[in-house]
């Protein structure tokens, strides 16, 4: 009895750590009651707490009193100080674009391939939001706007249905939205390159959505090349301008 109980748990801990794999039960996500666990898995809900320990001892899921399990973090918080020494350094957002480009186009592609309905629900309601924003009249919080901007791309993200992709992504939250931080601080309040971001992002949404792959990945790496382009131009700009003003004055 013992052993098939023990037996029982395994295929409930592997069916739980399919749900995790498949994106259903997300890193920080509060995991249903036990009642409607049990009911969704087709278990008991003895055999559904015995998966549960396993699960636990495995540092899957974690328990707090009083506030119930939910999915561990699959990558620990990034250290502070090398979090604000890559967030603040200039030279560190190219290399940020870098991978974000090889991540994103990759996603955006599995996205178009993979996403089911119920994702590009999600992946609309998030586009739909950053247009909102992109054409209200009342004045928008940059860091709230780059958070919008950023939920759209993970969005793509997840509908790769792709884990590891996804809990990578997750782990780079605060890097990324300060990417994106930076061009939108940057570049948005240009007309010409604020039309440009708009119309790439719509190019995305729409290749994702209607199932293009290589459009897909191709609208979300000429997006993120485009920012850095834009960039760029504008430091050789600034610097053209610092060595006038300094012939100007006699240096």
């Amino acid at each position: 009895m013992v052993e098939e109980m023990r037996q029982i748990a395994d295929v409930v801990a592997d069916r739980i750590e399919t749900l995790i794999l498949d994106g259903v039960l997300k890193p920080g996500q509060r995991l249903p009651s036990e009642r409607q666990l049990s009911e969704k898995l087709g278990f008991s809900r003895s055999a559904l707490r015995e998966g549960l320990k396993l699960l636990r001892a495995r540092g899957i899921i974690l328990t707090e009193h009083g506030r119930g399990s939910y999915v561990a973090k699959m990558m620990p918080e990034p250290s502070t100080p090398l979090m604000h020494l890559f967030s603040e350094h200039p030279r560190t957002l190219y290399d940020l674009l870098e991978v974000r480009a090889l991540l994103e186009g990759e996603s955006a592609r599995l996205a178009a391939m993979r996403g089911t309905d119920a994702d590009f629900i999600m992946i609309r309601r998030r586009y739909e939001e950053m247009v909102a924003l992109t054409q209200s009249d009342e004045p928008v919080e940059l860091r709230e706007h780059a958070r919008v901007d950023h939920a759209f791309h993970l969005a793509v993200c997840e509908a790769s249905h792709n884990p590891v992709l996804v809990h990578t992504l997750q782990s780079l939250t605060d890097l990324l939205i300060s990417s994106v931080f930076a061009s939108l601080n940057n570049l948005y309040h240009r007309p010409v390159q604020k039309r440009q971001i708009d119309r790439q992002h719509a190019r995305l949404f729409h290749a994702v959505v209607d199932r293009l792959p290589e459009q897909a990945r191709r609208a979300a790496v000429e997006h993120i090349q485009g920012i850095r382009d834009e960039l760029q131009d504008i430091e050789v700009e600034e610097q053209r301008l610092l060595r006038a003003s300094m012939r100007l004055n006699g240096w």
